[in-house]
C-alpha cells in the first residue's frame, strides 16, 4: 500500500486546514466524508471531489474504500467515534484534545492495541521541524530552570456568548473550555520535553456556563518550574521561553512555531575582549504547510504498521489528559463525559502507563 485512503468526520474550518496540508503528501487520498446531514456531506464532497459520502459513521467505518479516519468532531465525541472506527480496523487520526478525560483516553489506547491499528492525536506543533529543532538544541541552554508558554486568543464566539447565545465553544456538554481547546497547546510540548510534573497548582476564571474562560498553571519538576497561561477571553502576544543556566531558547508562538532563537547568557569573547551576546537563529526554513507534518507522521506510522508516534505517543497524550483532568478538578470544571466528575488523583495514585 503506497497510499492511505482517508475518510473524514467533521466538516469545519479545522478540517479545511488539515486537508490543505494533507494535499502536500502524495500518499494521502481523500476517499470519503461523513456528516450528520446529506446536504452537508454532498456540499463537502463537491468541494473536495470526494467519491464516497456518508451520514452514518458506522457505515463509513465499515467501508472497504477507507483505510483511516480523521476525526474533527466536538471533543465529547472523540472517544466513542475513534473506538467505533478502530473496531472496524480503521486507523484513527483524532483532533486534539484526544478525549474528554483520562478514562476515555485509556479506552481509546486500549482499543488501538485490541484492534492493532494506529491511533494518534493531531497535535500539530510537536511534529513540525521547528519543534524538532527545539528538541535537538535544548542542551544549549544548560541546566533547565523554567519552561514558560502562553497561548491566549480571544474567541470569535465569545461576544455571542456574552450576548446570551449558548455557544458550543463554551458548553461543558461538548467537553469544551479554555484548557481543552487552548491550554493543551501549551501543555503538550511541555510533556514531550519534560514528562509528567510532580505537582500542579491551577487557577482560572470560570464563566457562567461552568467552563473555564482562562487559566494559569504552575508545574513543579525536579530542579525546575513550568508556567503556562491560556485564555479564550483575552489576547496575548507573549512568546514561549525555555530558560537555562547557560541561556534561553525563545519560541515565537507555541501553537504555531515559526521562529526559534537561542540567546546565550555569557558574552562572546573575541580577541580577548568581551563582545555582545549574539542570538542564534535555530529556525528550520520550510515551504510545507504546518499541518502536512502531522498527516505525514500518521501516514508513516500506518504504512510501517506502527500503533503510535514516538512524539505524539500514547503515553504523552495520556499524560496530557491526566494533567487536564487535574487542572479541571482544581478549578471545579466537570463535564457530563466525566460520569460523575471523578478524576484521578495525581498525588496518591501512580500515573497510568500506556505500554
Amino acid at each position: 500500500m503506497d497510499k492511505v485512503r482517508f475518510g473524514v468526520v467533521g466538516t469545519n474550518f479545522i478540517t479545511d486546514w488539515v486537508l490543505a496540508g494533507a494535499a502536500q503528501d502524495n500518499r494521502f487520498e481523500l476517499a470519503a466524508v461523513c456528516s450528520r446531514t446529506e446536504g452537508r456531506a454532498e456540499e463537502f464532497a463537491r468541494k473536495y471531489n470526494i467519491p464516497h459520502r456518508f451520514t452514518s459513521l458506522e457505515e463509513m467505518a465499515a467501508s472497504p474504500f477507507v483505510d483511516a479516519v480523521y476525526i474533527a468532531t466536538p471533543n465529547f465525541l472523540h472517544a466513542s467515534q475513534s473506538i467505533l472506527c478502530m473496531s472496524y480496523g480503521k486507523h484513527v487520526l483524532c483532533e486534539k484534545p484526544l478525549a474528554s478525560n483520562a478514562a476515555e483516553a485509556k479506552a481509546m489506547i486500549e482499543a488501538s492495541g485490541r484492534y492493532n491499528v494506529t491511533l494518534m492525536e493531531a497535535m500539530k506543533p510537536t511534529l513540525t521541524p521547528n519543534f524538532r529543532s527545539i528538541m535537538e538544541n535544548i542542551g544549549k541552554v544548560g541546566k533547565i530552570r523554567r519552561y514558560f508558554a502562553s497561548y491566549c486568543q480571544y474567541s470569535s464566539r465569545y461576544d455571542r456568548f456574552k450576548a446570551g447565545e449558548k455557544m458550543n465553544a463554551f458548553n461543558p456538554e461538548y467537553s469544551n473550555g479554555a484548557v481543552m481547546d487552548i491550554g493543551v497547546y501549551t501543555i503538550y510540548p511541555m510533556v514531550v520535553l519534560f514528562g509528567m510534573p510532580e505537582r500542579i497548582i491551577a487557577s482560572g476564571t470560570i464563566l457562567s456556563s461552568d467552563t473555564d474562560g482562562q487559566g494559569s498553571v504552575l508545574f513543579q519538576y525536579p530542579g525546575m518550574e513550568a508556567t503556562v497561561l491560556y485564555s479564550k477571553i483575552a489576547d496575548s502576544y507573549l512568546p514561549t521561553e525555555i530558560q537555562g543556566e547557560d541561556g534561553t531558547m525563545l519560541v515565537d508562538r507555541i501553537n504555531s512555531i515559526r521562529k526559534v532563537t537561542f540567546i546565550p547568557r555569557k558574552q562572546l569573547v573575541v580577541a580577548g575582549k568581551s563582545g555582545q551576546v549574539t542570538p542564534v537563529d535555530l529556525t528550520f526554513a520550510t515551504n510545507k504547510d504546518e499541518y502536512c507534518y502531522e498527516v505525514s507522521e500518521f501516514i508513516d506510522l500506518v504504512l510501517a504498521g506502527k500503533r503510535e508516534s514516538a512524539i505524539n505517543s500514547h503515553q504523552n497524550s495520556m499524560s496530557v489528559m491526566l494533567i487536564t483532568d487535574e487542572i479541571r478538578r482544581q478549578l471545579g470544571v466537570a463535564f457530563p463525559a466525566d460520569c460523575g466528575g471523578t478524576f484521578p488523583d495525581l498525588y496518591r495514585t501512580p500515573h497510568w502507563h500506556a505500554r
